[in-house]
C-alpha cells in the first residue's frame, strides 16, 4: 500500500469524537493527531507485543510506545499476571498494604544508589515533589532546569519556561532559570550569579547524546559547592540505560531522583527516590518542619505496584536492557544503510542512544524539516510502521526489524524525489506535523 491508498475512516471518526469531548483530542499532548499527518492519525483498539491495532484494523509495528513507557512490550505475560494477581485481592485501602513494603524493598534493591522511595502515579508529581523538597531542605527559591531537555512536568515551575506559558504567572516563570547541558562552565556562572538562590539542578542525565566525560561527575561537584541538590530525572533513562538508570551506569549518585515509564510497562506507577537525609523530611521521623511530599490516593495501587515489581524482574533476570541496546543497534544500522543506499543518508538520520533511538527529518539545507518529517511519517504508517521514533521494546523480533527496515528504504525513495523537486508539499497531502510546544494551536 502506498501512501496515497491509505484510509482511515474509523479513526477519523473517532478523532472527531474526541476532539468534542477531550481538549486537544488525546490525554497526552504528544499522543495528539497534529503530531500525525492529517487524516493518518491511527486510534488504537488494542496492541500485543510490538504490535498495536488500530480501529480499521490495520496492523503495525510499534516504537515508542506508550512513550516509551512500554518497553517490555503490550500484554506482557509477566507483568498482566502479577497485575491479576492483585486485582482479586483489591486495590486500594485506607491503609498500606503489605504490597507498599515489597514493591519499596524491590526498588530499593533494583536502585542501590537510593536509600528510600516514595511512590506515584505519574513522573510529573515526583518531579515536582522532589523541586518542593529541594526548596524546603536548601530554603532557597530557584530551581535551575537543563534547557536542553524538553519535559520535566505539567507544573508551573516548568511549563512557565515553555512557549505554552499562558496561564501561568511571571512572577512563577521568574524562580526557574536554565542551564545548558553539557557546559559546567555556563551552569556556574548560572549558580555564581545567583549564589544561595538557587535549591536544585534539575535535568536529565543523559538523552539523545552521552554526557561529555567528566560532566556528571562536575555536576556533583558543583552542587555540592553552592549547597543546592542535584536531581537526575531518569523518567527515560531508567531501565533503558541500566536497571538502576543512568546514574548506575555512570556512577554518579544524584540526591534525588524520580522514575517512571518503564518502570510500569504501561501502568501508572512513578517514583522519587534518594537520600534519607532529604526524603525523610516528607515523612514523620524528624523534628524540622514538615514538607508536603507526595500524597496521592492512588499511588499506591496495588496492582500498578505488582506491574513494577514484574518489571524490574523480568529486566533483571532476563538481561532486558542488553536487549534493547542490541535491537537498537540493528536497527539503527538498517536504518542508516536504508537511507544512503536512497541517497538520503545525511537527511534522514538517526540519533541517540540504541535503547532510545530518534530520527531526524532534514530538508535540502540540512535544517530540521516538520515538512519532510511528514512526508516521512506517512510513508511509514502506508508500511504498517507506526514511529513518531525509533525506541524500541523488547518485544520486536528480527522480522520487525527487516520489515522496519524494507519500510525506511521504501520512504527514503520517496523522500529523495521530494529533494530532488526541493518540495515535500505533493507527498504530505495536507498540513505539515507541528512541534507539541508552540503558543498558538
Amino acid at each position: 500500500m502506498n501512501a496515497e491508498e491509505l484510509a482511515l475512516p474509523r479513526s477519523r471518526q473517532a478523532n472527531e469524537r474526541l476532539h468534542a469531548m477531550v481538549p486537544g483530542g488525546a490525554h497526552t499532548y504528544a499522543k495528539g493527531d497534529d503530531q500525525y499527518p492529517e487524516n493518518l492519525a491511527p486510534v488504537i483498539s488494542h496492541g500485543r507485543g510490538a504490535h498495536v491495532w488500530d480501529v480499521d484494523g490495520n496492523r503495525y509495528v510499534e516504537y515508542g510506545s506508550g512513550l516509551r513507557s512500554v518497553s517490555l512490550g503490550h500484554a506482557h505475560p509477566r507483568v498482566t499476571e502479577a497485575v491479576r494477581r492483585e486485582l482479586d485481592r483489591g486495590s486500594n485501602f485506607v491503609r498500606p498494604s503489605i504490597v507498599e513494603v515489597e514493591a519499596a524493598e524491590r526498588f530499593l534493591a533494583t536502585v542501590p544508589t537510593a536509600e528510600m522511595v516514595k511512590f506515584a502515579k505519574n513522573g510529573s508529581d515526583a518531579t515536582t515533589a522532589a523541586v518542593r523538597l529541594a526548596r524546603a531542605a536548601t530554603g532557597r527559591p530557584r530551581v535551575a532546569v537543563c534547557a536542553d531537555h524538553p519535559f520535566f512536568s505539567v507544573d508551573d515551575w516548568f511549563i512557565g519556561t515553555t512557549p505554552m506559558s499562558a496561564g501561568i504567572p511571571a512572577a512563577t516563570n521568574e524562580l526557574t532559570v536554565a542551564f545548558p547541558y553539557g557546559d559546567l562552565a555556563a551552569t556556574e556562572e548560572l549558580l555564581a550569579r545567583h549564589e544561595g538562590e538557587v535549591a536544585c539542578l534539575i535535568l536529565e542525565p543523559a538523552t539523545h547524546t552521552e554526557p561529555p566525560p567528566g560532566y556528571l561527575a562536575g555536576l556533583r561537584e558543583l552542587a555540592d559547592r553552592h549547597g543546592c541538590v542535584l536531581v537526575f530525572d531518569e523518567m527515560i533513562t531508567g531501565f533503558r540505560w541500566s536497571e538502576a538508570g543512568a546514574q548506575r551506569l555512570y556512577g554518579v549518585v544524584p540526591d534525588l531522583s524520580t522514575f517512571g515509564k518503564a518502570l510500569g510497562n504501561g501502568f501508572a506507577v512513578a517514583a522519587l527516590a534518594g537520600r534519607r537525609e532529604l526524603m525523610e523530611l516528607g515523612g514523620l521521623r524528624h523534628s524540622g518542619d514538615r514538607v508536603f511530599l507526595l500524597s496521592t490516593t492512588h499511588g499506591a495501587e496495588t496492582h500498578a505496584l505488582a506491574a513494577a515489581m514484574a518489571v524490574q524482574s523480568t529486566y533483571v533476570e532476563e538481561g532486558v536492557t542488553a536487549r534493547l541496546h542490541a535491537l537498537g543497534d540493528r536497527l539503527a544500522a538498517g536504518v542508516r544503510e536504508a537511507a544512503a543506499s536512497m541517497g538520503v543518508g545525511d537527511h534522514v538520520v538517526v540519533r541517540g542512544r540504541a535503547s532510545n533511538l530518534v530520527f531526524a527529518t532534514l530538508d535540502e539545507d540540512g535544517q530540521p524539516s516538520q515538512r519532510y518529517r511528514t512526508l516521512f511519517l506517512r510513508q511509514l504508517l502506508a508500511g504498517g510502521v507506526l514511529a513518531p521514533s525509533f525506541v524500541v521494546s523488547s518485544a520486536l523480533g528480527d522480522a520487525d526489524l527487516d520489515h522496519t527496515v524494507d519500510v525506511v528504504a521504501e520512504a527514503c525513495a520517496v523522500y529523495r524525489k521530494a529533494l530532488d523537486a526541493a518540495d515535500p508539499t505533493p507527498w504530505m497531502a495536507g498540513r505539515p506535523v507541528k512541534p507539541v510546544f508552540r503558543r498558538l494551536a
